[in-house]
């Protein structure tokens, strides 16, 4: 059984989606950062002065808590919905599923070309090739 799953997990396409998914862990952290510390903030200043990390709206706030942040609110437990961090999400979503776009058009682009070069064939036999074919399969047809 341990040789029959080592087996299954050297299999070339186990290792190039365990590839993928790191790469994809990767991606996913870049473009986390690129969002929440580059587009965000322009955004946000480019709004009026807008910290979509912050942007939320108080639903349940027994205590009568002053709740200047995010993080204040948690901290006291109070029920928030967080705007922001939705927006954000989408934002992040909206790029990664553009750049997967991308890279499956670059690789149907690729497979389209792949197919429509052409199959390079044996050439036709020559004459001489076909006669003496015939000479050869005449020859087995009739034996003496």
């Amino acid at each position: 059984m341990l040789k029959e799953f080592r087996d299954f997990a050297i299999k070339g396409n186990m290792i190039d989606l365990a590839i993928g998914v790191i790469i994809g862990a990767a991606f996913g952290a870049i473009v986390s950062s690129l969002v929440d510390d580059v587009f965000m903030p322009l955004i946000g200043l480019i709004i009026g002065g807008i910290d979509f990390s912050n942007l939320f709206i108080v639903l349940h706030n027994p205590g009568e808590v002053a709740v200047p942040s995010l993080a204040a609110a948690k901290a006291a437990g109070v029920a928030t919905l967080n705007i922001g961090l939705f927006i954000n999400a989408i934002v992040k979503f909206t790029i990664i599923a553009f750049v997967l776009f991308m890279v499956v058009k670059a690789i149907n682009s690729l497979k389209r070309k792949a197919a429509a070069e052409p199959v390079e064939t044996a050439p036709a036999p020559t004459k001489e090739e076909v006669l003496l074919t015939e000479i050869r399969d005449a020859l087995r047809a009739n034996p003496r």
